[in-house]
Order: C-alpha cells, then sequence, then structure tokens
C-alpha cells in the first residue's frame, strides 16, 4: 500500500572505508598489518587517489559488498556513514544524503553507472523514489559522493551522487566464477539467490564480460482480515533478476572502445509496509501484518545502453559517453479503505467491503545523454578538465482508478469509470561544465569550477472519469550556474586537510493543477539550490594500519521544492527555506595481519527554517527534515586467517545503530497529534563466517540477528483500516549459506 498516486504532478566524505579495498598480504608478505592498496577514485571525472580529492567521498569495494552479503541499499547503509534510506518497496527508495530531503517527487541523490547518469532529472516522473537499486553482484566498487555536485554531475545532485563503477572486461585471461544462495527469515519463506559471470579475451585487444543473477525473497508479511481484508500469508514475496553484459576493444594505451548494456528487473507482489499504531508506530494485531483487499504488485524494469569512447590526444585525454536508458514501473494500488467509504463500497463499521477499488499505474522514463569532455594529461602546474552535456528524457504517467467486485480484480458492472487519467513530460538539458586544479608547489592545490545549464520541460494532462483533472498544457525553462571552490593543504604523502564551498541545483517545471484548484496555486514550481561549506582531514600512517577521515559541513537550502496535496492531488510548490549542520567520520585499524577494524558515524541536524502550508504539506519551523536520522553509528571487523593447502577462513561482524528520525510531513497527522511522526531508535547486527578453498568457497552469515523492527519508512495517509499508519520494515531475522565457485 503506498501514498495516493492519483496526483500527477506527482563530497566525499572524508569517510572512505579502506576496508572496502583492502589487498590481501602476498604469500611472502613478513608478519605484520595486513598491507592496504591505496585507493583510487573518479569522483572529480579522472582517476586519482582518494587522499587527493578535496570534497568527502566513501568508497565500498566489490570484495567487501560480496563479503557483506550486501546487495540492496538497506544492505550497505551500515558501510557508508550519513546515507540513509527511506524505502517500502523493492525498487522504490528515497535516498537521502547529509539531510536534503524534504519527501518531494524531485531526488536529491543522482545515480551513475560508470560514466553514465541513470534514473530522470524530472520530477513529473516521480524520481525521488525511483533511484537506481542496481544488483551489486560484479560491481569493482561503489562511490558515494556527498554534494552537492553540481559542478560536475549537474543537476538533482544536491544530497550527492552513488556511483557504481563496473568491472570492466579484460584481455588478461579468462575467468569464470559463480555464487548461489540460500536463506530463511524469521516467519518467513525461503529465499534463494544465483549469480555468475564470465570474462573472455577474444584478442591481445578485445574482450567481453558478461555477468547475470536471479533472486527470489520469500515473504514475510501476512494479510489476516482486518477490516474485512483478504486472509494470506506471506505477500510480499519479490524477485530481482537480470545481467550485465559489456564489450571493450583496446587497440593502444591510448585508445578505446567500452560498449555496455545492463538490464534488471524487480519484481514484487506487495510492499513491506506494516499496519501501526499512529502514536507508536508499534505493529498492530500484534503480528507484521497489512490489510489486503486488492493484490497490490511492482514491476520494474530498469534498461541501460551505453558507450564510452576514450583517446589520449597526448596534450589532453578525450572522453565521449554516449547512452540510452529506459526505466519503467507498472504497479497496482489497494485504494478500497480510501475511497471505498466515500463511494459507499465499505462500511468501516462493519468491516464489510461490497467492491474494492484499486488503481494501476504505470510510470515511463526514456532517456538520452551524451557528455563530451576533454582532460589535460601529465602532471603540470594546472590540471584542466572542460565538457559539454545533453539529455533528453521523455516521460509518462498513466492512472486508472477502478472499482471491482469484492474479492477479485474483475471490473464491477456498472459503475461510473472513477479515473483514467494521464501526464506525459519532456524534460531536454544543455550544459557546459569547467573544472581545474592550481598546484602551488608539492604542498598545496586549490580547485574550482563551474558549471552553466539551461533546461526546458512541458507538460500535459487530462482524462476522463469523476476524479479526472482538467486538460491542461504546461512549460518552463531554467537557466542555471553552479560552481565549486576547494583548497587542499598537504601535510605530508599520508595527511591532507581541506575545505570546499559549493552551489547545487534542482530543476524546476511546470505544474498541471487538480480540478478546483484555489485561487494562486502556481502553474510552474521553480528550482531549489543550495550551497554547501565543508571542512575536512584524511590522514593515515605510512603503513596504513590506521587511518581517519572527518568532515564537518553546514548547509543552507532555499526554495526548498515540496509535496503539497490538494483537492487529493498532489501538486510540486516551493517553501522557504532549511539547512543542515552535521559530522561525518571513518577510522579503519589494522593492528596485526589479517585484522581490520572500522568505526564510522555521522551527526546531522537538518531542519526547516521557515513554516510550510500547514493545511497542504504540514511541515513546520524547526521540525527535522523527514528520514534524517540525528546520529548513526556502525562498528565493522573482519579476520582472515590461512589454514594452510590454500585454504583462508574468515569471521566477521556489524552492528549499525540508528537514532530517531521523522517520517514524512502529513497535514492529517500534525492536525490530529499536533506534532510530526517520529520513527524510533534501532540497531541492527549481523554476522558472516567463511573457508575460501581456492576454486571454491563457503560462506554462513546472519542479518538482523537480534530481529529488531526497524523502521524504514511512515505513512499517514488514511488508505488502512482502523485509522492505521502504515510502516515500513527492515527483514527480520534472516539466516543464508553461499556457495561459490571459481576458474
Amino acid at each position: 500500500m503506498r501514498t495516493l498516486r492519483l496526483a500527477l504532478s506527482i563530497s566525499a566524505s572524508m569517510a572512505a572505508l579502506l576496508v572496502a579495498t583492502s589487498a590481501r598480504a602476498d604469500d611472502d608478505a613478513p608478519d605484520g598489518p595486513r598491507a592496504a592498496e591505496e585507493i583510487v577514485v573518479t569522483a572529480q571525472k579522472r582517476e586519482q587517489a582518494l587522499l587527493d580529492v578535496p570534497q568527502s567521498v566513501s568508497v565500498i569495494g566489490g570484495e567487501t559488498l560480496e563479503r557483506n552479503q550486501a546487495i540492496t541499499f538497506q544492505d550497505y547503509l551500515k558501510l557508508i556513514p550519513g546515507l540513509q534510506v527511506s524505502q517500502s518497496n523493492p525498487g522504490e527508495a528515497r535516498v537521502v544524503m547529509r539531510g536534503i530531503n524534504t519527501g518531494g517527487v524531485s531526488a536529491t541523490v543522482a545515480t551513475y553507472i560508470d560514466e553514465t547518469p541513470f534514473g530522470s532529472s524530472s520530477g513529473l516522473v516521480n524520481s525521488g523514489i525511483l533511484s537506481g537499486e542496481l544488483d551489486t553482484f560484479d560491481v569493482a566498487r561503489l562511490e558515494v559522493l556527498r554534494g552537492p555536485q553540481g559542478t560536475l554531475y549537474g543537476a538533482s545532485s544536491l544530497g550527492g551522487v552513488i556511483k557504481f563503477v563496473t568491472n570492466e572486461p579484460s584481455t588478461d585471461g579468462f575467468e569464470m566464477r559463480t555464487r548461489a544462495s540460500a536463506e530463511t527469515a524469521k516467519g518467513g519463506k525461503t529465499s534463494y539467490m544465483g549469480s555468475a559471470l564470465v570474462n573472455v579475451p577474444l584478442s591481445d585487444s578485445l574482450a567481453v564480460r558478461a555477468s547475470g543473477f536471479y533472486r527470489s525473497y520469500g515473504g514475510f508479511i501476512d494479510s489476516i482480515g482486518t477490516g474485512g481484508s483478504d486472509v494470506q500469508k506471506n505477500i510480499n514475496d519479490s524477485k530481482s533478476y537480470g545481467g550485465r553484459i559489456s564489450t571493450q576493444f583496446k587497440p593502444s594505451d591510448a585508445f578505446s572502445i567500452r560498449l555496455t548494456a545492463v538490464l534488471q528487473n524487480l519484481n514484487t507482489d506487495a510492499s513491506t509496509l506494516v499496519e501501526a499504531d499512529p502514536q507508536t508506530l508499534k505493529p498492530l494485531y500484534g503480528t507484521l501484518s497489512q490489510s489486503q483487499f486488492v493484490p497490490e504488485y511492482t514491476n520494474i524494469a530498469y534498461r541501460l545502453y551505453s558507450g564510452t569512447i576514450s583517446a589520449d590526444l597526448g596534450f589532453a585525454q578525450l572522453l565521449s559517453s554516449t547512452s540510452y536508458s529506459t526505466l519503467k514501473q507498472h504497479l497496482r494500488d489497494d485504494n478500497t479503505i480510501l475511497y471505498g467509504s466515500l463511494l459507499g463500497l465499505y462500511d468501516p463499521e462493519t468491516g464489510t467491503a461490497f467492491g474494492d477499488i484499486g488503481m494501476p499505474q504505470h510510470t515511463n522514463v526514456e532517456r538520452v545523454t551524451q557528455e563530451v569532455r576533454l582532460s589535460s594529461s601529465g602532471e603540470s602546474m594546472f590540471d584542466w578538465m572542460v565538457g559539454g552535456y545533453y539529455t533528453h528524457e521523455k516521460g509518462a504517467i498513466l492512472q486508472l482508478l477502478e472499482a471491482y467486485d469484492a474479492g477479485t480484480t474483475t471490473p464491477m458492472a456498472g459503475f461510473p469509470l472513477l479515473a483514467d487519467i494521464f501526464l506525459r513530460s519532456k524534460y531536454e538539458e544543455f550544459a557546459g561544465f569547467a573544472n581545474g586544479t592550481l598546484h602551488f608547489g608539492e604542498q598545496f592545490d586549490l580547485t574550482f569550477g563551474g558549471r552553466y545549464s539551461h533546461n526546458a520541460q512541458s507538460a500535459s494532462q487530462g482524462g476522463t472519469g469523476l476524479l479526472a483533472p482538467e486538460a491542461l498544457n504546461a512549460k518552463s525553462s531554467e537557466d542555471v550556474f553552479t560552481w565549486s571552490v576547494a583548497p587542499k593543504f598537504k601535510i605530508n604523502d599520508h595527511t591532507a586537510i581541506y575545505a570546499r564551498a559549493a552551489k547545487g541545483f534542482r530543476p524546476g517545471g511546470p505544474n498541471l493543477l487538480p480540478p478546483g484548484a484555489p485561487a494562486g496555486t502556481p502553474s510552474t514550481y521553480d528550482s531549489d539550490s543550495l550551497i554547501s561549506y565543508e571542512v575536512g582531514l584524511k590522514a593515515e600512517t605510512a603503513d596504513r594500519s590506521f587511518s581517519i577521515d572527518v568532515a564537518a559541513f553546514h548547509i543552507d537550502w532555499k526554495d526548498v521544492q515540496l509535496y503539497a496535496v490538494i483537492n487529493d492531488y498532489g501538486v510540486n510548490t516551493n517553501g522557504g527555506s532549511a539547512k543542515s549542520d552535521g559530522v561525518e567520520f571513518t577510522a579503519t585499524m589494522r593492528p596485526e595481519a589479517g585484522l581490520t577494524v572500522s568505526l564510522n558515524g555521522a551527526y546531522t541536524d537538518a531542519r526547516l527554517t521557515d513554516d510550510t502550508d500547514p493545511i497542504a504539506v504540514g511541515g513546520r519551523k524547526g521540525d527535522a527534515l523527514p528520514f534524517v536520522p540525528k546520529w548513526t553509528v556502525a562498528l565493522n571487523g573482519d579476520y582472515e586467517w590461512s589454514m594452510g593447502n590454500d585454504a583462508t577462513a574468515f569471521v566477521g561482524g556489524s552492528i549499525r545503530l540508528l537514532g530517531k528520525q521523522s517520517g514524512n510531513y502529513s497535514p492529517a497527522y500534525l492536525a490530529t497529534f499536533d506534532r510530526q511522526m517520529t520513527l524510533p531508535s534501532y540497531e541492527v547486527i549481523d554476522l558472516r563466517a567463511g573457508v575460501d578453498f581456492g576454486q571454491f568457497s563457503v560462506e554462513l552469515y546472519a542479518k538482523n540477528l537480534a530481529d529488531v523492527r526497524g523502521l524504514t519508512s511512515a505513512d499517514y495517509s488514511g488508505a488502512l483500516p482502523n485509522g492505521a499508519a502504515g510502516v515500513g520494515v527492515i527483514r527480520p531475522r534472516t539466516f543464508g549459506v553461499t556457495l561459490g565457485a571459481g576458474f
């Protein structure tokens, strides 16, 4: 069950997790702390050592992701300080960094796959909750760049960027690897997962790499007949499957072409929402349950096709990145309670449903991008980069609200059509950017950059039925300049301090108004922007047995985009201002060979500094921004040792503590309880162990060992019986085993 979507309008933490890319000690290495490789990232769109990047970046290597069984957003939150996700369905996630979130429909964190942006820059296709939840199998590393990243990454990166860096095809030799897992969650069905990859060199200059995965997760939430709903167990089964194939042609070190296709489907039978007491947010009825009248489902499909050309021109490096992508979502929501009593199809007194109400919806995004950039090559006093960027997007939301015979999905004969409506939109953007670094000797650098962008948008809405909006067409356009400046002082080869100031923005757009909209309801909404001020320290010992990254920030956010409900329709609007202050850190220790311990955490105080409309939005000055815990702390530890005969064993564990956080702003909740919803604090414990025999491996793991009921979202929309709130929950205690083989 989701919030009604009939509304048509609908960095780098110095916290690089060094355990992520730890290198195994050579067999001939002397006893002592395990050596760690220098971390190389592409945060500034060129390869650099992490210590040389004057911004907050966290890096998680592919080996660490696999060892932690980290496949989804919820799995790797413990590895990245300050990253937060509000989610009640696979593939439907709102990613929050540094507190930049008000629950609007546009994303504040951008998603990249290598050189390619994925998703939408527009607020008219629900980009705020459709962050790309890409499978992490055969990912080289995950780079998390804290925002704003408007200079090099452009629109909708106010909070930052999540960048999936995939493994390139290699001509070094043939490789094949497989993994198979089975796990069981408390009170739910068994889950099964499998993945495989193959790398094939076709010549000295041509190679192909392909990977695929299939993951079937058993449900753990029941519908128990509350309010006359269906009785069914484990209704929230889900599946994720897909793959990636990439070909690279590299005839010389000076030239390469890489072509990549990424395909992924995420199919869910029901959300992970649980009916809860609206005051305490504790599950009602003594169990993890929800009321299902109309069976819900969500099917999401990602398709991305990209081509990257890199050429060394001698004086500079040329890179061209071209892509075509689609994101399609098909779903059906259950709106029986929300509309049934109004239409005489549901009696809340007796819990009798004379008919059910469902809403099928299709959301489609089609996007073409092109980026060309030229970067200086070699070391000089001045490193520079110039580039151009273009994107063209087409979006559509198609909704049907209809009445069904009770207990079926058969349209009710003779009942009038409620709504058959559409919203179609286009987004086009041109941008030019430049970035440079001045080296004043070996210790002091000054990095600065700017980006000018122009976007033009158009949208149209219409439809038929009792609740259809009037036919409208709208347009908007904007010109925006963003900038960044970052001085860095390198105290020695292993310690650097830096400061950074940067501006970011999120595009505005046309507003399509609901029937009978009050006078003064805006026909467009403006972009919002923020300026961030950050200082940080990155330090490590000469042998990298200890490292620490710390960053402190202050963010001023103005013209904040908000989601407002008018006459049961959603519109986008701009509010006043907000601020966010905080500190993030990661400390990593390797006190002896094979042992790695890391501690990371974040303190974030993010609040509105102006009131919003109490009837349409429901946020007040001083209220915490939604889904931003004031503090999070995670402790991760792993120990690895040789068992002889090429066998290596490991044990590890993690604990993540999460403070209280506010739910979405809700006028109804504010009017009833005179406060915002507050999600309670909780902690999650994970354990892991395994043995690698060389070509074969076996791993055991436990997730959420204490079986806590951590909440990932909260909603109070009137869509549930007995005035319940809907809360998203993390997966219950889970035990699993993984078998691996590689050749």
